[in-house]
């Protein structure tokens, strides 16, 4: 796992990019977490990772990269328009 993964999968967004909390704590609502898993292949020279900021809500969280094109094609279409 850690020859792909070599990185956490998320943590708290704030003033800082990586604001200072603990991740042990229980995550309050209205934090802002970034959810970012990846896979890193250095022997194909390849890596991929995807991001959602996420606020945490009280019953659902808010997903701030939910309108955020991430297909390839709705990427080009949006880069030619």
């Amino acid at each position: 796992l850690k020859k792909y993964f070599y990185h956490g999968t998320s943590h708290m967004l704030g003033l800082d990019v990586h604001d200072v909390g603990n991740l042990h704590d229980k995550v309050q609502e209205g934090s802002v977490w970034t959810i970012e898993p990846g896979i890193y292949i250095k022997e194909e020279k390849i890596g991929i990772r995807i991001e959602n900021n996420v606020v945490i809500g009280k019953k659902s969280n808010f997903d701030l990269m939910g309108n955020i094109p991430i297909e390839v094609d709705e990427i080009e279409e949006l880069m030619n328009s």
